[in-house]
């Protein structure tokens, strides 16, 4: 098996056709399928079924498809890390954060780490913590603030503990709310990837009540305009009211309910240069930060 053979197997797996993926491997389309036949007699399986010219994956393919992205992936970092050794000021960090934290604290540490290492290009992903521990463990990514959770199969150092709040258009009247109080609410719903899809349905089920949503499927910046619009409450970070004055954040009762930010990264590869500079920026960045309300650093 040859990293020219994967980089051909994913070619063809991203276009669903082996003229495209020729094209774009900038390869003779009869070389191209050759080095996919070999590939497949060394797997002793298919990796594509080619029926009437459709091409797809088989479950050979399927299997193969993550680790293959996993491999190229770790091979660019191997020649990024090289370079910094050798001294050049160049390179590549990937970032990813919830959009909690994009629309806070994160764009102001991006700010930090430009200035610092103008060289080292930024790429930053915005996604929900649930996808962000999945391209992590593919090697889409070198570091993410995610939020922790049981099972989390990476290598995270916990940073924030943050307050979750009751989101409204209007107060609701008193100075904290009981979960079970929002019983007959409409809620609005974040998609699922966002770990607060899952605390806030588990949160309810907890209070005794399947929570009743008037909109699902929403990312943070549509679930708040939503909330503003009178559609629903919506159980969200504190930070993010911050910039929105339409909106209303109640507390919840005791105990409440919230949710620990950490830095992470996979276990079986350690972070680049680049994102060793990057992980240093950031926590002095949040050393000398004022925290927004209900949000708490933790020792590191």
């Amino acid at each position: 098996m040859t990293l020219q053979q994967l980089s051909y197997f994913l070619a063809v797996a991203r276009t669903r056709h082996f003229t495209r993926a020729a094209e774009q491997a900038h390869v003779a389309q009869p070389s191209l399928s050759k080095q996919i036949q070999a590939l497949e007699k060394e797997l002793g399986a298919e990796l594509f079924s080619r029926a009437r010219g459709n091409v797809a994956l088989t479950p050979a393919g399927e299997a193969l498809l993550p680790i293959a992205l996993r491999i190229l992936s770790d091979v660019d970092t191997a020649h990024l890390e090289v370079a910094e050794l050798v001294g050049l000021r160049s390179g590549r960090v990937r970032v990813g954060a919830p959009p909690s934290l994009c629309g806070s604290l994160f764009a102001d540490v991006l700010k930090r780490y430009h200035d610092a290492y103008p060289g080292i290009r930024l790429l930053v992903t915005e996604n929900g913590s649930r996808d962000l521990e999945r391209d992590l463990t593919a090697g889409a990514l070198d570091l993410a603030l995610v939020i922790v959770s049981p099972g989390l199969s990476l290598t995270a150092v916990p940073l924030l503990d943050e307050e979750l709040v009751v989101a409204s258009a209007t107060p609701l009247g008193r100075d904290r709310v009981r979960l079970a109080d929002l019983r007959d609410e409409p809620m609005v719903m974040f998609r699922e990837g966002y770990d607060l899809w899952e605390t806030t349905v588990a949160a309810c089920h907890a209070a005794g009540f399947e929570p009743r949503f008037s909109v699902e499927g929403g990312e943070m910046d549509a679930v708040l305009r939503f909330v503003e619009a009178g559609l629903g409450v919506a159980l969200v970070p504190s930070m993010v009211l911050a910039t929105r004055p339409l909106l209303h954040g109640t507390p919840l009762a005791r105990p409440g309910a919230r949710r620990t930010i950490a830095l992470a990264h996979r276990t079986d590869v350690a972070p680049t240069g680049a994102a060793r500079a990057f992980r240093a920026v950031l926590l002095e960045y949040l050393r000398v930060a004022e925290m927004p309300s209900g949000v708490r650093l933790l020792e590191n």
